[in-house]
């Protein structure tokens, strides 16, 4: 029986001894960003391919502050560092932002509107000041993923075949499609997709209408028409005017321009004719 005990005091003893010496020696070892790669290797990996300012302005000890057991709760929240802008108001970070150490890797549902209004203000008061069909969808039907500016031939057919779809962006802005505005280069082309009539008369017209851009007269907004005044000025004398007060009248359309028209023309008096008896 001595013997045991003798055994059994040694015993506790050597073990006593190693858990002195462990906790001796476990406080003054600290962990440095080093040591979180040793068990963690998905985010470390994930921060250098796509952390942003994750990966150049902070390491992982300024986010995770601590490890279990010394911290019971290793993981930071969002707001710890972002708080300055509205958009960091919003709850539910990791709905769009699902991997934090690649934040901006983003992707949602198609049916997200609210969150992508606290960055984007200018698209929704377009989208909401100038109604279409445009104006009904959700940012994410069109926006499913992040920074993603989809093309217009996605759901619209182009208005002719040998338009792409950079050329819808030469007249349509995706927030306000219905207000058409267009540059003073804009190819004759793009007007004859739906205006087939027109361009055939001028094209075929030997007047000097035929040599410009349809842009020239109908300039910077659909619909715009000119008068011809803007051009051409008061060309004739009053009396004339007078008597023919438009000057389709005479000229017959701005396409298809005559330098007379048959209807406007003066009738000439009839020769009188003598019966014979």
């Amino acid at each position: 029986m001595k013997t045991v005990a003798r055994l059994s005091a040694a015993l506790s003893l050597v073990v006593s001894l190693a858990v002195g010496a462990w906790a001796d020696e476990s406080p003054s070892k600290a962990l440095i960003n080093l040591d979180c790669v040793k068990c963690h290797a998905k985010p470390p990996a994930d921060i250098a391919a796509a952390g942003g300012a994750h990966r150049t302005s902070v390491s992982c000890l300024d986010c995770h502050i601590g490890h279990p057991p010394a911290v019971q709760h290793p993981i930071p929240k969002c707001n710890m560092c972002h708080s300055d802008k509205p958009h960091y108001k919003l709850a539910g970070c990791l709905s769009c932002h699902k991997n934090p150490h690649r934040p901006k890797d983003i992707s949602f549902g198609r049916n997200v509107t609210e969150p992508c209004l606290s960055c984007h203000s200018s698209q929704i008061k377009q989208l909401r000041e100038n109604k279409s069909k445009h104006s009904a969808l959700n940012c994410s039907f069109c926006h499913d993923v992040h920074g993603k500016i989809p093309q217009c031939t996605q759901c619209h057919k182009p208005h002719s075949s040998d338009m792409t779809a950079a050329d819808c962006k030469n007249c349509h802005k995706a927030h306000m499609p219905k207000v058409v505005t267009y540059g003073a280069t804009l190819p004759n082309k793009n007007c004859a997709a739906c205006h087939k009539n027109a361009m055939s008369l001028l094209s075929a017209s030997k007047a000097k209408h035929g040599k410009l851009l349809c842009v020239t007269c109908h300039q910077n907004k659909h619909k715009m028409l000119p008068k011809c005044q803007d051009c051409h000025g008061i060309p004739h004398p009053a009396g004339i005017l007078a008597k023919f007060s438009r000057c389709q009248d005479c000229h017959n359309i701005a396409h298809n321009l005559n330098n007379w028209t048959n209807s406007a023309a003066p009738v000439k008096a009839k020769k009188a004719t003598v019966k014979k008896h």
